[in-house]
């Protein structure tokens, strides 16, 4: 999926906010009998899905940056002192 297609809206959601909204879409597909009138549905929960694994990732990313540099002020106060 490209990011150009998604709305720009996402954004602003959460993780746990967009994983709410993909929970209400599967709960609704699981409930439609004919799922030929659901491809919409599907794309948007593809959407969601590609929108969350990417926050997943960039957050993931910030979590080890910030760690590498608590990390490296630790040692370096260590060195200080030794």
């Amino acid at each position: 999926m490209k990011d150009k297609i998604l709305p720009l809206d996402y954004d602003q959601y959460s993780v746990e906010e967009l994983t709410e909204k993909a929970n209400k879409i599967i709960e609704s597909l699981e409930k439609e009998n004919d799922l030929t009138n659901s491809v919409e549905s599907y794309q948007e929960l593809l959407k969601l899905n590609n929108i969350i694994e990417k926050k997943f990732h960039k957050n993931l990313r910030s979590i080890g940056e910030e760690t590498n540099k608590k990390i490296k002020d630790i040692t370096k106060k260590n060195e200080k002192t030794a």
